[in-house]
Formats: structure tokens, sequence, C-alpha cells
């Protein structure tokens, strides 16, 4: 697939940005920048709990609409990519488009791109460096409306994403953790710097419906935002009644899923 261009238009939430970049370069469906975004990070090596917690996560928020920003990464990241489901969910590179990296998720990067957003402030062929990473993460917390931090030691790299998302004056968010664990996230708990999200279905809410759309396949298909013309070609009865019965919006020549 070809990398483009992003329009200014496109990429209004990286003015909280230390540095609103100049050009940003994306593979893929760019109409998820129009949806909502939640942002979700963490270790690379996470504990079997925070896998399940963060894959259920982004699973919940995609059922609902809700677009899931990470950065790629092993751990956390690829968890949260693989719950949201490819065509819901955007990865931030530190690289080049061109550039699988890390080579473990090329098969998921090449799914994204597909069906997602692939997004990255580097042309095709810059490869990544130590300085590219921490700008990586700062574009994927600039993009959610929230920081969910999974699971973070004290002076992790994901700790870098929580002074990220204080300057741009973003919600935090972590699991529940045992003592000893995710030590970083729970000193911030502690000082009311974060909240405990206890119940996926409870944080989910906040977005919309907090399961998958009573498993109706039009229901299902609207949760990608489509156009209203798109929309009206797969079934113009069902848009008609479903508008009529209030489980869907029309607005601004998309197709959303109403907050029941």
């Amino acid at each position: 697939m070809k990398t483009q261009t992003l329009s200014k238009s496109d990429f209004d939430s990286f003015a909280a940005m230390k540095k609103e970049p100049a050009e940003v370069f994306f593979r893929g469906d760019r109409r998820l920048l129009q949806r909502p975004r939640v942002s979700i990070v963490g270790t690379r090596k996470p504990s079997q709990y925070t896998k399940q917690m963060t894959a259920d996560l982004a699973h919940g928020l995609a059922s609902v609409g809700v677009v899931v920003v990470s950065g790629g990464a092993m751990g956390v990241d690829g968890q949260a990519h693989f719950g949201a489901g490819e065509a819901n969910t955007i990865a931030v590179m530190p690289c080049g488009l061109d550039i699988r990296y890390p080579t473990i998720h090329r098969e998921m990067f090449e799914k994204i791109e597909r069906k997602g957003l692939m997004l990255s402030l580097y042309p095709d062929g810059r490869r990544a460096a130590n300085w590219t990473f921490v700008v990586r993460n700062e574009m994927v917390v600039a993009l959610g409306d929230v920081l969910v931090v999974a699971e973070a030691l004290r002076d992790s790299g994901s700790m870098r994403s929580v002074a990220f998302a204080k300057k741009m004056g973003k919600k935090i968010y972590t699991f529940s953790h045992r003592s000893g664990e995710s030590e970083g996230m729970m000193d911030l708990v502690k000082k009311g710097e974060a909240e405990v999200i206890y119940d996926i279905d409870a944080f989910v809410s906040m977005y919309g419906l907090s399961k998958v759309v009573e498993k109706d396949p039009f229901l299902e298909y609207c949760q990608s935002r489509p156009t209203y013309e798109e929309a009206l070609k797969r079934d113009a009865e069902k848009i008609f009644s479903y508008e009529l019965e209030g489980k869907i919006v029309v607005k601004d020549g998309f197709v959303t899923l109403a907050k029941l």
C-alpha cells in the first residue's frame, strides 16, 4: 500500500504536542480519525492479567465504535490492537510505514493498514531511533480522548506517556493491580492522578453500548462509522427504520451508533 500524507484538517489532535508536526504520513482508513478514540499503552512485558484486561477493554471499546490507539510495540500495545480488531485501531509507528517494526507484528500491521489506520511522523525508509520512540509515544497520547496505562513500573517509558497526558490535560486510567505490581501506576492512583477501571463494561458504557450490539450484523457494521451513502447501499431499509427507532444517528454525512 502506498504511503500518503494527511491533510491539515485531519490532524487537529496533534496541536497538543510540544511541536505540532508539519506532516503526518498514513496508510489505511483516515476516517478513523473522525471517531472517538482511547489511547492504551503499557509495559512490553505485561502479566497475564494485564494482557487479558487490555484485550477485553479494547474489544469492548471497539464494540461501541471507539477507536483504540496504541504504538504497535510488543506487550500491551499488541494486546490493545489485537483486542480492538484491525478495523477499529490506529497504530502509531516510530519509523517509516514501509518498515515493519517490531517484525513479530508484521502480519498485524499488514491487516491494520488494509482495514484500520497506520500513522507516522516519518517518511518511508526512516528507521527508528531512541528519540523517535519518545515522539511516537507523545503522538499516541495526543490522539486519544483519554489515556489508559494498563501496567507500568516506575521510571518506565510508559510513565513518560503519563507525563505527556498531564501536560495535555487528559484523564488517565489504569487497571487494579496487586501490591508490588504496576508500581508506577499505583503511585498515581494513590495521589489521585489516575483512576482505576474496576468494571470494563462500566467504562465502555461512557461511550455508548456496553456489549456487542445485539449481534446485529448491520449495527456491527455501523460501529465502523460508514458514510451515509455507503450505509444506504448496504441496507437502505434498515437505515430508515433504525434511525426512527433511535438505534443509529445520521450526522455530518456519517452513520454512528446511538448511545442507548
